[in-house]
This record gives structure tokens, C-alpha cells and sequence, in this order.
């Protein structure tokens, strides 16, 4: 791996924070996890530079992942001082989605970057289908399943968020609304999933990627440093910017917006990756 010149390095720099920003907002507006913004901002500013080579899409989710560990933790602590959480709900399906944060790492370890793009795609989709076409209140249950229904449950989620390079938001607060779930207390409860979500894929990304080739420079494993620090601190100082912004705007208007976004960006990352 090599150092980039300067011109393309501040050309990377402002990428980041762009992405940063908005990975932000997002993540404040809607209650999705901000790799929905960052990863295709990542992997299209990667693309555009020539750095890296095949890793490039496998980095742009690992960096996102470590990102979202310091949102979430954040985001989880704003929501337990106002007593949103759902600590039993936390408690019992942590260890399932974080279980399932460490197979979805090893699944994209071992995906090539296009099947890796179509997994992304599909489920990014997915995810702006439901956003812009399922109503809020739309429930299939009155509870969160247990037992091996949580375990299997649990595990998907984590599996296929790490495979994103999102948070528990998505999958997460999807399952619990649901399940017959408040809306606040879903958000503010899956943010919680994606502290294990994240810590757990990441360190997962690391080591699966540690000898991948084709990885942009500065990266430990499926890492990108540099990426991870900018975005971090980014996406943690203007989620709750985000938060607050979502009260004074057209909510509906904004996902239906959005919606039409990830879709046209889902199927452009596919398209770019094969």
C-alpha cells in the first residue's frame, strides 16, 4: 500500500467529511444507521481515487462499523437519561446480535467484493422499500419472540447489519416495531444493538481482512483508520443535530425522500461493484 499525494489525500478528506456529516443527520433523522450514508460515500470515494483495488467495498463497511460503535453508545445513553430503553429487551438479545456481528464478518471475509455489493444492495433496498412504503404503526405480533426464536432472530439481524456496515437501527428497531413496540422505544433500544453489533464485526473485519490484498492505504485489516477517526467523531457530534432537526421537518415527506435515495443507491453500488 501507498501513500497518496496531497491533492488526493485532501480530495479523500473532504469525502470523509461529507460522509461524516451526513451519515449524521441521517442516523438523528431517521433512526437508521448512518452506514447507510457512509459506506457507499466510502466505497464510491475509494473508487473514484483509484486507491485500494478489490477490498475497497469490504473497507468501506468495516470502517462504518467501528464508526457506529461510538454513535450508538452515545445515542444509547441520551435515550436511557429520558428512560426509552428496554433493558430486558437489551439484556437477552445482546449476546445474539452481537453473536451474529462476528458470522456476518466472517460470511463478507469470504465474499468477493461483487457478491459482497449485491448482498449491500438487496437488503439497502430493502431497507428503503420499508422506509418509504410500510407504515409506522404496521404490526405483525404483540411480542418480541424468545428462545430460539430471539436467538435466530438476534442473529440475522447482526449478521446481515455487519454485512451492511450499519447499526442495530435498521433490523433491530424493524423487529421490535413489529413486535407491537413504541417507535421511540425501538429506535432507542436497537441503538443499543448496535454497540455490540459494531465493536463485534469490526474487530471481526480486522481479522478476516488482516492480509487481504486490494485494501486502501492506512487500513488495518477491513479498516480504514484515518476514515474511522474523521467519521467518528463526526457522526457522534451531529446525530443529535439530527435528532432535533427531525421535529421541525415533514417527517413523512423526509422518508419517502430517502427511501427514493437508498434505493437509487443501493442499485448504483451494485452496478459500480460489478
Amino acid at each position: 500500500m501507498t501513500a497518496l499525494p496531497l491533492n488526493e489525500l485532501l480530495m479523500l478528506l473532504g469525502a470523509l467529511i461529507a460522509a461524516g456529516l451526513a451519515g449524521g443527520l441521517v442516523a438523528g433523522l431517521f433512526g437508521v444507521g448512518g452506514g447507510t450514508v457512509i459506506v457507499p460515500a466510502l466505497f464510491y470515494a475509494f473508487e473514484v481515487l483509484g486507491v485500494g483495488g478489490e477490498g475497497n467495498l469490504h473497507t468501506a463497511i468495516g470502517t462504518s462499523l467501528l464508526t457506529i460503535v461510538a454513535t450508538s453508545w452515545r445515542s444509547l445513553k441520551a435515550h436511557r437519561s429520558h428512560g426509552a430503553v428496554d433493558e430486558v429487551v437489551l439484556k437477552t438479545w445482546t449476546p445474539w446480535v452481537g453473536f451474529g456481528g462476528l458470522v456476518g464478518a466472517a460470511v463478507a471475509g469470504l465474499t468477493s467484493m461483487e457478491g459482497l455489493a449485491i448482498v449491500y444492495g438487496v437488503c439497502l433496498a430493502a431497507i428503503g422499500l420499508q422506509l418509504g412504503l410500510m407504515p409506522e404503526r404496521f404490526v405483525l405480533r404483540q411480542d418480541m419472540p424468545t428462545g430460539w426464536g430471539r436467538r435466530v432472530t438476534g442473529t440475522v439481524i447482526g449478521g446481515l447489519s455487519a454485512m451492511m456496515g450499519i447499526g442495530g437501527g435498521s433490523f433491530g428497531g424493524l423487529t421490535m416495531t413489529l413486535c407491537g413496540r413504541p417507535i421511540h422505544q425501538a429506535v432507542a433500544t436497537a441503538s443499543g444493538f448496535g454497540v455490540a453489533i459494531g465493536a463485534a464485526a469490526a474487530l471481526g473485519f480486522v481479522a478476516f481482512g488482516w492480509d487481504a490484498a486490494g485494501r486502501p492505504p492506512f487500513s488495518v485489516g477491513y479498516v480504514n483508520v484515518p476514515a474511522a477517526i474523521v467519521m467518528g467523531v463526526l457522526t457522534t457530534a451531529v446525530a443529535p443535530w439530527g435528532a432535533k432537526l427531525a421535529h421541525s421537518l415533514n417527517r413523512r415527506l423526509l422518508r419517502k425522500a430517502f427511501a427514493v435515495y437508498l434505493v437509487a443507491t443501493a442499485l448504483s453500488v451494485v452496478v459500480k461493484a460489478l
